[in-house]
């Protein structure tokens, strides 16, 4: 499929039932080629310029995973913004539980020699409200994370084995959630022990759902001072905090960034949908067995953004 194809076949995905203006969508911009440099032109590409002190929130992966973005493949953005990389510890034990054991991973896997590592709860965890919500009023981040002025939110697109994609929204919804912070989002606010919220697991959509309010927590927190970049290759149906992922069956997709973080995992779901790669067909049913569309149903309720937009092909 050509380029400009691809373009008014993911144009019109992305409309959904309701007519409206191009020049009303949000935009989404892509480059099929990944690359350094595309990156660091898709961030400017934006027009949203990220100053103070940056954090950049991406994966480290879990040891045993190779599937988290290249350090020499973002290095560039990440220094052209000043940023430091940003994460909290995982709920769910493994090799990123502990924060000495995070700041290994991060340096095993490259991360700690192109830029400042921080894990984020630490020393605990600060409270961003939820406005909205119909399962959190409360959502529980790492504590430093109220010490950055803008978020480069730097996503791995690929599969989840709970919310059936990982994207810009889990990124900030999970990813900057405490470890107690994730218990919290995981058991749809019922509990903040580790011990206990996998014992017990809400239904799927409350999940799903109580993913999208803690991201629509943090979208609230940083107004204008966020932007979304996502990278979709190495698409496992895993996720990089999986320590043995499954290897990816279908080839690269490209390099997607937007203002809006629901069309941007919108248009990444559209991108997967609509190759013609047959290798999609194990994605697309992680993503579907999950239900996975429905955080972006739900986060587009909560006026977190649109599933409708403009994808704008930069290649």
């Amino acid at each position: 499929m050509t380029c400009l194809a691809m373009m008014s076949v993911l144009s019109s995905a992305g409309c959904g039932d309701t007519a409206k203006n191009s020049a009303e969508k949000p935009k989404v911009y892509m480059y099929k080629e990944i690359s350094s440099e595309n990156l660091v032109k898709i961030y400017e590409r934006l027009g949203r310029k990220a100053e103070g002190r940056v954090a950049v929130k991406l994966s480290t992966g879990e040891p045993g995973n190779d599937n988290y973005l290249d350090p020499a493949l973002i290095a560039d953005l990440v220094r052209l913004v000043n940023g430091t990389i940003v994460e909290c510890n995982t709920a769910y034990g493994g090799g990123r539980a502990k924060t000495a054991d995070h700041l290994k991973a991060a340096e095993d896997h490259g991360f700690t020699a192109i830029a400042p590592v921080d894990i984020m709860d630490a020393d605990g965890d600060a409270v961003l409200p939820v406005a909205g919500g119909k399962h959190l009023t409360e959502d529980f981040v790492g504590r430093n994370y109220l010490d950055y002025d803008f978020t480069v939110v730097l996503s791995h697109f690929k599969g989840h084995p709970m919310g059936g994609f990982g994207g810009a929204i889990k990124n900030i919804a999970i990813g900057i959630a405490s470890s107690e912070g994730k218990a919290w989002i995981h058991s749809a606010g019922k509990t903040k022990s580790q011990s206990e919220v996998w014992r017990n697991l809400p239904p799927q959509d409350d999940f799903l759902e109580s993913m999208a309010e803690a991201a629509k927590a943090v979208t609230d927190h940083c107004g204008d001072k966020i932007l979304y970049i996502s990278v979709a290759n190495r698409l496992s149906v895993d996720c990089d905090c999986v320590a043995t992922p499954e290897e990816p069956r279908m080839a690269d997709i490209g390099i997607l960034a937007s203002l809006d973080p629901v069309a941007l995992d919108k248009a990444c779901t559209d991108m997967v949908r609509n190759s013609e790669d047959a290798g999609k067909v194990h994605l697309i049913e992680r993503i579907d067995s999950r239900n996975g569309m429905h955080t972006l149903e739900y986060a587009e309720q909560l006026g977190m953004g649109s599933r409708d937009y403009e994808l704008v092909m930069l290649d």
